[in-house]
């Protein structure tokens, strides 16, 4: 297999980065509706859409924020400023994304969990968009370090790595299936911290594996976002369950944890 893999779409030749990328988006937004009718919305149409607004501005900001940290050194050279300006990581996306609507909750005061319905469409979106950074081989950056295992792949420099993108995939597919399960008992603040929490880790070892120019303490930006999200994340995942657990009524678990999106 040569990398990038173009793919052939009639008469025209996509990257698969591209085509994966739009089949994400398109993937994720029609699982979220179908999700939203089956499953109900408890909050206003206009304020939904203020909230699903604010999401994609904060990942689109937080998304490129994060990538220009991992090298800062690349800006100072001005060959590599176009490809660093056009990075994008999911996990400065989905911390992004979050604050935005966490900003935007607090503007509207809206106490409810709002993240619900949006877990296992990321989590699918993630798993479709990541087949096409690993069809684009070594200029999308996501591929991991040399390995001995069975299943590493060449990418086309004659190094064989760790298919991180792939992991990625299954990873996701995984946690969607899961997630599902979930929402059948657990409180609607509860299915999207699991989904971050859960994404976070993944993240924070699965880039151990990757090349990448470490921050501080050997992690490198994005881990320390993760890091910095399960600190966030786990402190109310913990304190919400502390409340269940001493007798707090039900409905007062639920409020704390719609802070949590």
């Amino acid at each position: 297999m040569t990398f990038p893999v173009w793919l052939s779409i009639g008469p025209w030749r996509a990257h698969p980065h591209f085509v994966f990328e739009m089949l994400a988006y398109i993937a994720g937004f029609w699982l979220y509706m179908a999700r939203r009718r089956v499953l109900g919305d408890h909050l206003p149409n206009h304020v939904r859409w203020s909230l699903v607004a604010a999401a994609a501005v904060g990942a689109a900001i937080g998304s490129r924020v994060l990538s220009w940290l991992e090298d800062p050194s690349a800006m100072l050279q001005i060959e590599r400023v176009r490809v660093v300006v056009a990075g994008k990581t999911a996990v400065g996306g989905l911390l992004g994304g979050w604050l935005a609507v966490e900003l935007q909750k607090r503007r509207l005061r809206v106490q409810e969990a709002t993240g619900h319905l949006f877990a296992v469409p990321l989590a699918v979106g993630l798993a479709i968009g990541r087949m096409g950074c690993f069809l684009s081989g070594l200029p999308d950056g996501t591929y991991g370090v040399e390995t001995s295992l069975p299943w590493g792949i060449d990418l086309g420099d004659g190094v064989t790595r760790h298919p991180t993108a792939l992991y990625e995939s299954v990873f996701m597919l995984i946690l969607a299936a899961a997630l599902v399960r979930a929402e059948r008992t657990a409180s609607r603040g509860r299915v999207f911290t699991v989904f971050m929490i859960a994404y976070l880790m993944f993240r924070l070892a699965a880039d151990a594996i990757k090349p990448g120019v470490a921050l501080a303490l050997g992690l490198t930006a994005i881990q320390w976002a993760c890091v910095a999200g399960l600190v966030c994340y786990g402190r109310r995942f913990i304190a919400a369950r502390c409340r269940r657990d001493e007798g707090v009524p039900f409905e007062q678990v639920r409020s704390a944890e719609g802070r949590t999106r």
